[in-house]
């Protein structure tokens, strides 16, 4: 029962909508109308509208609304609003239970203070504590300067606990505005952190900052805009249109993920035939090796009504990952892109792929691998960049995965610099490798084999047939059954259901 008078002050606050993200709500820089027409012109949301159009309709219940920041420096004591600068709680997503934290810009241009910092850390440990996501839409300035190092403890007490929190629950990051310094750190924890294009930008330092120092001119863009960090550093995972596009995008993407480590992923119904056949796929893979085509056709022929949401689809294109279903249950995928590269391993898509195979193992989520790889990419640039440390870091993930694996081939399995091995092969403990007609398992390719054992010989390339016959089809590997389990004439759903 709420105790007399105190009704009237929630009231009163609802009625000044003195409540964060609200209207009302203002820093000391700015005019209201100000700020809130520079948040519609960009295309953004305030904190509380990012949270309702996020959550099922009214099932957000917020904690510590009228909590207020103790600084008392710097004239601070005059300047105190209901909640401080954040906005937190949890509500529903798609029906299931999810904590959040909702950064606002409009006070304090959304500086983190200890007060800030505790809000956050109340609802990681929530989560934690119940078992459930932990979602951050980040839209900040950074420190709140006038709190000094008490502002630079609470990032560390947010970052201790996205480290306890890996691989135990989901943590997922938004970045819907600034987020610079100390700030950065957080969502570089999370399991995945998605941008909004054109109004987020992640660095350490910002672009007078970086003027000062090394005298180069650089816009917030180029050094952390969304297609930076998604294209070129791999520090996020996606890029949405604008605040609404994201916010949607990420209640689909919710909806492929376990609460914790502890539950299974969310079956959905499916309409989708478990017996369906795909005719296109006796004839997507083109008869002359050298030929590319597109991976994804087929991922989308294989999964369920065939949605996919690829992860980092814009950094290292020559290997594909992301989440689908299959007869309405979560699976990853991993696959080659022979469209780009050939679909040749690197260093960015042996880190890229690493990430996502440890995730999927952490979080119980199975794992479908499709190899067409015609080795690692050779040359100074990789091998002094450290391609054998990084290479080494996605057999490790493939290898340590307990999850259900199953790989299947759908042309070159070479073992240039051991890629065959590293490609969730039979020997890395796949649990059902398959190979189709097209599927070529060897050391090497025909000419790159006869040069090195017939060198110097003027007939060599005679023996480029009797080689193909040999090791340039499945037949021999299947006769052997060492590296795949099963030979498939016409590919169904069902092997995948099935196995």
């Amino acid at each position: 029962m709420v105790k007399e008078g105190f009704g009237n002050q929630i009231n009163l606050c609802r009625d000044r909508e003195l409540i964060p993200g609200s209207p009302a709500q203002k820093s000391d820089t700015l005019p209201l109308d100000h700020q809130l027409l520079s948040i519609y012109l960009q295309g953004k949301l305030t904190a509380r509208e990012r949270i309702e159009l996020l959550c099922d309709p009214y099932s957000f219940v917020e904690f510590d609304m009228f909590v207020e920041h103790t600084c008392s420096d710097f004239g601070m004591e005059k300047k105190k609003f209901p909640g401080d600068s954040v906005i937190t709680g949890h509500g529903l997503i798609n029906g299931r239970l999810a904590y959040i934290f909702s950064q606002d810009f409009t006070v304090f241009g959304g500086s983190l203070s200890s007060i800030h910092a505790k809000k956050i850390c109340k609802v990681m440990d929530q989560a934690m504590l119940v078992g459930c996501p932990v979602i951050g839409l980040n839209d900040s300035g950074g420190a709140r300067i006038q709190e000094g190092v008490e502002s630079l403890a609470g990032y560390a007490d947010i970052f201790l606990r996205n480290v306890l929190a890996s691989g135990v629950i989901p943590q997922i990051s938004m970045i819907m505005g600034p987020c610079a310094g100390g700030a950065v750190y957080s969502p570089a924890i999370t399991d995945f952190t998605f941008m909004v294009e054109d109004t987020s930008y992640l660095f350490i330092t910002g672009p007078d900052v970086v003027k000062s120092v090394t005298n180069e001119d650089v816009t917030q863009e180029q050094l952390g805009g969304a297609k930076t960090h998604t294209s070129v550093s791999g520090v996020a995972h996606n890029a949405f249109h604008n605040d609404v596009d994201a916010l949607l995008k990420l209640r689909n993407f919710m909806g492929y993920l376990p609460l914790s480590n502890k539950e299974p992923s969310p079956i959905r119904a499916c309409d989708d035939p478990s017996d369906r056949e795909v005719p296109s796929l006796d004839t997507i893979v083109p008869q002359e090796s050298t030929t590319a085509y597109d991976m994804l056709e087929v991922v989308y022929d294989i999964v369920d009504e065939r949605e996919f949401f690829e992860i980092m689809p814009k950094y290292a294109k020559n290997l594909i990952v992301g989440f689908a279903r299959i007869n309405g249950r979560t699976v990853g995928i991993v696959g080659n892109q022979p469209k780009n590269a050939s679909g040749v391993l690197d260093i960015n898509a042996s880190i890229k792929g690493a990430r996502f195979v440890r995730f999927c193992d952490a979080f119980n989520i199975p794992i479908i691998t499709l190899v067409d790889v015609p080795g690692f990419l050779p040359g100074t640039a990789q091998e002094h960049n450290g391609v054998i440390r990084n290479g080494a870091k996605l057999l490790y993930a493939f290898a340590e995965a307990t999850v259900p694996k199953i790989t299947v081939i759908t042309r070159k399995a070479s073992a240039y610099g051991g890629a065959y091995d590293v490609m969730s092969s039979k020997h890395l403990r796949g649990d059902v490798n398959y190979a189709w007609p097209t599927a070529e398992v060897a050391v090497m390719g025909a000419r790159g084999a006869i040069s090195i054992l017939f060198k110097g010989k003027p007939d060599a390339s005679r023996y480029e047939e009797e080689y193909e016959e040999k090791f340039g089809n499945p037949f021999p590997a299947a006769v052997r059954g060492k590296s795949f389990d099963e030979f498939i004439i016409t590919f169904k759903r069902s092997h995948l259901i099935i196995a």
